[in-house]
């Protein structure tokens, strides 16, 4: 794991998204990616990167539904990488199984655990698991709040809540290596949710997945202002960024090839959420400029904007989603090398302390 002073982290995360492949037709199963990702995982160890996440979907178009057993699986094949939710749907799954769930997790993995937990964009879950909508961010805060408290006491005493049943004398068991699991909450653009992430003090990763990346800093500024006032100290506060990318050896070839993927993730993205339209090759070339948040091009590229991120938001981490869209797992594979050879050391050298 990083040193305290060795520059920020840099890793990968997937949402394990099943989309036919827009060249060939073809589609895997569900069996076959959850085993990629499981690879990719492997591979990114092995070459050195920091941190891999896998998120949380419950449809069927989606891989994975249980982050903690796929983390647990990635757990047994690799040695150093740390391994987090990306995200964890708070809202609608009991803080204490989560709890027990991840503790495991650490104890399997030797410490490596961790948790960014959001409100997620898609709402399947909660019908699924009895829950309404209406209850949406008051079921996120009491779930949050209730985690950090199992995060600092073995025993709970007495705790009282809305959605849930009420703790007394209750053992949560077993407890992390890690003397707390570290957790983040995920904020997609709320400057409610960032707030919130101040307050509580818990780390914030943002999700930016295209246009300016400055328009994100006044989020930033007011997690750091919350958290401050909140009594939190400044090196506790830390800063994710999380967005789409594509790396290839040059900028050209990664557009090329990555245009066709990332055409097809966002079309049916947008029919899952009950939308229309593709995205045209201009607005995808638009959208990889030079002075935009998504990280398609070559590692000098990509170098160059995880550093002008750095220089807005001072963050401490930054974490590529590169397997959408039904690309095959060799290009997953060499964009794992080249970020992890030929960025990430740099990055970690220029923003090292």
């Amino acid at each position: 794991m990083l040193e305290q002073n060795s520059g920020i982290e840099i890793g990968l995360y997937t949402l394990g998204d099943i989309g036919p492949d827009p060249n060939t037709g073809q589609t895997i199963s569900a069996g076959q990616r959850l085993k990629e990702i499981i690879e990719a995982a492997k591979l990114a160890d092995e070459a050195g990167l920091d941190i891999f996440g896998v998120g949380e979907h419950h449809r069927l178009d989606y891989a994975i539904s249980t982050p903690p057993v796929v983390l647990a699986a990635i757990a047994q094949n690799t040695k150093r990488i740390k391994l987090t939710s990306a995200t964890t749907v708070l809202s609608t799954i009991d803080p204490v199984r989560l709890f027990e769930d991840f503790a495991t997790l650490d104890l399997l993995s030797d410490g490596r655990a961790e948790i960014i937990a959001g409100r997620g964009a898609f709402v399947e879950s909660f019908p699924l698991f009895g829950f309404s909508t209406d209850d949406y961010d008051a079921l996120f805060s009491e779930n949050i709040e209730l985690f950090l408290k199992l995060n600092e006491n073995e025993r709970m005493s007495s705790w009282h809540g809305h959605f849930r049943s009420s703790l007394r004398d209750a053992e949560i068991a077993p407890r992390p290596l890690q003397k707390q699991l570290p957790i983040w909450v995920g904020v997609a653009g709320s400057p409610e949710s960032a707030a919130r992430a101040g307050r509580l003090g818990v780390g914030m990763a943002v999700a930016i997945l295209g246009g300016d990346p400055a328009r994100f800093k006044p989020l930033v500024d007011l997690y750091r202002q919350t958290g401050s006032e909140a009594g939190h100290a400044s090196e506790n506060l830390k800063v994710g960024v999380t967005g789409h990318g594509y790396l290839a050896k040059t900028t050209e070839q990664a557009k090329d090839e990555f245009y066709p993927y990332y055409s097809n993730y966002w079309s049916y993205v947008n029919r899952q959420l009950g939308m229309t339209g593709r995205m045209s090759r201009a607005d995808f070339d638009q959208l990889t400029g030079g002075d935009t948040a998504l990280f398609v091009g070559s590692p000098q590229q990509i170098i160059e904007k995880i550093l002008h991120q750095h220089e807005l938001f001072g963050h401490h981490r930054f974490m590529a989603q590169i397997d959408i869209g039904g690309i095959p797992f060799k290009k997953i594979a060499e964009g794992i090398e080249l970020l992890a050879t030929e960025v990430a050391p740099i990055i970690r050298r220029e923003t090292r302390k």
